[in-house]
C-alpha cells in the first residue's frame, strides 16, 4: 500500500508538469491571427481595464511567470514576452487576471495573501517536528506538525479558486477585446487547462499527504492508550 501511495504522489506531480510542458510547447509554435505578443497583450488587457499603474516586465526562466502585487509588476518569461504564439497569450492574460483580482480586492485572493507568512513558516517547520514527533513517539509533537502543515495545505486549497478565477478573467478579456480571434479561444483554454492541473495535483497530493499523518497520529493514540 506504501508503494503505490508514494508512486501515486510522486508520479501525478509529474504527470501534470509533463502535461503542462507539452501543452505549452505546442501551442507556443501557434502563432495567434493577431500577431500580438504576449507584452502587449498583457498591456492591452491592463489597459482597456484602467490599470495602467501595474508594468509588464521580462523576467527569467522557463515558464515563471507572475503577477507581483508588491511591486504592482506583470512579469512574463522571455518566450512569453516576446512571443506571437497562443499560449503567449493564454499565459500573459492569465497572470492579467490576478492584477485584476488584486486591483478588485477578490476575496480568495486577499486570503491566499493573508496565508503566506504562515504557510511558508509551516512549510519550513511541519516536517522537523512530525519527524521528531514519529521517531520519539511524540504524539504531542507529531500533532503540532500537523496543525503547522494544515496551514500549508489551506494554502494550496485556496490557490485552486484564486487560479481558476484568473483564467476565467483572462479568457473573458482576449475575446471581448479581439486579442485573440473566437476561434483560438478553444486552444487558449487548453494552455491554461493544462497549467491548471499542476496545482489540483500539488493540492491533491497535499491533502492526502496530511490524511496520512493524521492516520498516523490516531494509530500513535491509540496505541498510548494500550
Amino acid at each position: 500500500m506504501y508503494l503505490i501511495y508514494f508512486a501515486i504522489i510522486i508520479l501525478v506531480p509529474l504527470w501534470a508538469q509533463m502535461r503542462v510542458k507539452s501543452t505549452f510547447t505546442k501551442y507556443s509554435q501557434v502563432p495567434s491571427s493577431t500577431y500580438r505578443t504576449g507584452a502587449e497583450i498583457a498591456r492591452g488587457i491592463l489597459n482597456a481595464n484602467g490599470l495602467y499603474d501595474v508594468a509588464v516586465e521580462e523576467g527569467h526562466g522557463f515558464l515563471s511567470d507572475h503577477y507581483d502585487p508588491r511591486s504592482k509588476a506583470v512579469r512574463l518569461s522571455p518566450e512569453n514576452y516576446h512571443g506571437h504564439s497562443i499560449a503567449a497569450a493564454a499565459v500573459a492574460a492569465h497572470e492579467c487576471g490576478h492584477a485584476l483580482q488584486d486591483s478588485e480586492g477578490y476575496a480568495f485572493l486577499r486570503f491566499r495573501s493573508t496565508l503566506v507568512p504562515v504557510a511558508n513558516f509551516g512549510s519550513n517547520i511541519s516536517w522537523i517536528l512530525i519527524m521528531i514527533g514519529i521517531f520519539a513517539h511524540l504524539s504531542g509533537l507529531l500533532l503540532l506538525g500537523i496543525i503547522f502543515m494544515a496551514a500549508a495545505v489551506l494554502f494550496q486549497i485556496v490557490t485552486l479558486p484564486v487560479e481558476f478565477n484568473a483564467s476565467s478573467r483572462a479568457m473573458d478579456q482576449v475575446v471581448s477585446l479581439g486579442l485573440i480571434a473566437n476561434r483560438e479561444e478553444r486552444e487558449a483554454r487548453k494552455v491554461l487547462s493544462a497549467a491548471a492541473l499542476t496545482y489540483v495535483a500539488a493540492a491533491a497530493v497535499a491533502v492526502l499527504e496530511l490524511l496520512r499523518l493524521v492516520l498516523i497520529f490516531t494509530g500513535m493514540n491509540r496505541s498510548n492508550d494500550d
